[in-house]
């Protein structure tokens, strides 16, 4: 039987699609490895979001090429640059965008030589993940065009996927034993707005994920602009939904958010963060910024700065501006320096340092509940996810302490003891069988 290796890059949306790709080779006439070397055919499943994404893109391609192995490009990098990659990388056997998906199975049958390759499908995965936990992803593309944002050009325009084959997949993701699931797209917060009347949106969908009986069910990539109260609501009132808000705001100055086509000015953002607290005041709350787009001066850094201060987020990431070809952003006057660029990233890194330990502080002595998701570094340590960290290894980690050998996926309590920049640190609550 052939062996078939898959290199996945970039983010969980990506993941997701190659988890569909593996479930492509029906497993009795093929045999799926994760080590390239050896294997007959080496997927490499790109991303072309930022520039260094693209570099890292490239190098995986170059070193999977020496692999002796038939070599696939697809991903956001084939789709971006298709034309590109045609032309100047003779190493790849095969390259296919993300539009030509539909032709993937029988693309590959041709260059194996093999028939019986399955056709993508989104209710088939072969899951990366941890068995207990799953991404599901509720719709692709975005209408937002961010003009530092190129995943418009690269995913198309927003669409959900039907609600029913949802729930499906869903109702299949439970029966395999999965606990958690995080929804993912790259507008999650209007599922629903294609559809007549914009029914079922994001509520309802929850609702009726809330009925299959998950243990944990997570949103992340929240549109700032698009959040109503009735989804905040909604999340406050779960016990199944995370109380966890992912709302990358990139910026705070209005003037910056208008030079990057963001649909929130810093009033309504502002007060978006105000009614999460007041509503789910147990919330824990991301975020992501960009430093350094054009135009951005210290004036605009300090309002970021004095933003991250009065909203005391949780968990915070940012990232210097990448000037993407054919976005709004690069073709803007008064481009900062990257020296500038990483300044200013790590000025707010900085100061997020002091937030995230003055927030976890306050965390000594809580409880959480959660599932046990890994080993710690010494014996008798385990990792646990609770409502506070996502699966996507952003967040902190929740250390902690057992007397006892736990198993993956088992649900414990954990009295937090001690807190650090970006971790927790706690002991199993004994009471707990």
């Amino acid at each position: 039987m052939k062996k078939i290796a898959l290199v996945s890059l970039g983010c969980a949306k990506n993941a997701v699609d190659s988890e569909m790709i593996l479930a492509m080779f029906p497993r009795d006439r093929f045999v799926l490895t994760t080590s390239p070397e050896g294997a007959d055919l080496i997927i490499v499943n790109t991303c072309g979001f930022i520039e260094s994404a693209k570099k890292e893109s490239i190098d995986v391609i170059m070193e999977m090429a020496k692999m002796g192995g038939k070599l696939v490009v697809v991903g956001c990098l084939a789709e971006r640059y298709y034309k590109e990659l045609r032309d100047s990388l003779p190493e790849a056997d095969l390259i296919v965008p993300i539009r030509d998906y539909k032709e993937l199975a029988s693309k590959l049958g041709s260059l194996l030589g093999e028939e019986g390759i399955l056709q993508m499908n989104p209710i088939r995965r072969v899951l990366s993940t941890a068995p207990f936990s799953s991404y599901l992803r509720i719709s692709d593309g975005c209408d937002n065009f961010c003009a530092f944002c190129a995943i418009p050009f690269i995913r198309g325009r927003f669409k959900s996927r039907p609600y029913e084959e949802i729930l499906e997949e869903a109702r299949i993701l439970k029966g395999q034993g999965v606990k958690e699931i995080s929804l993912i797209s790259q507008d999650t917060t209007v599922y629903g707005k294609d559809f007549e009347g914009g029914r079922p949106n994001i509520v309802d969908l929850l609702s009726a994920l809330e009925a299959i009986g998950f243990y944990s069910i997570r949103l992340l990539y929240l549109y700032p602009s698009e959040i109503e109260d009735e989804l905040i609501e909604k999340i406050a009132k779960s016990k199944q939904i995370a109380h966890y808000f992912d709302i990358p705001v990139q910026t705070a100055s209005d003037k910056m958010l208008t030079l990057m086509k963001r649909n929130a000015g810093k009033k309504e953002t502002m007060d978006l963060f105000k009614r999460i607290k007041r509503i789910c005041p147990d919330a824990v709350t991301r975020t992501t910024l960009i430093a350094g787009f054009p135009g951005e001066t210290k004036k605009d850094h300090a309002e970021a700065l004095a933003m991250m201060k009065e909203v005391a987020f949780d968990h915070l990431g940012c990232f210097p501006y990448s000037r993407e070809e054919g976005t709004a952003g690069a073709i803007l006057p008064h481009q900062c320096r990257e020296s500038t660029k990483r300044r200013r990233t790590d000025e707010i890194m900085k100061l997020q340092r002091s937030i995230s330990y003055e927030n976890n502080k306050k965390r000594v002595g809580e409880v959480m509940e959660g599932l046990v998701i890994g080993k710690g570094k010494k014996s008798g340590e385990y990792l646990l996810r609770s409502y506070w960290n996502a699966p996507d290894d952003i967040d902190g980690q929740i250390i902690f302490s057992s007397p006892k050998d736990l198993a993956m996926g088992e649900v414990v309590k954990v009295k937090i003891t001690s807190a650090f920049v970006y971790d927790l640190y706690g002991v199993l609550e004994m009471s707990e069988k």
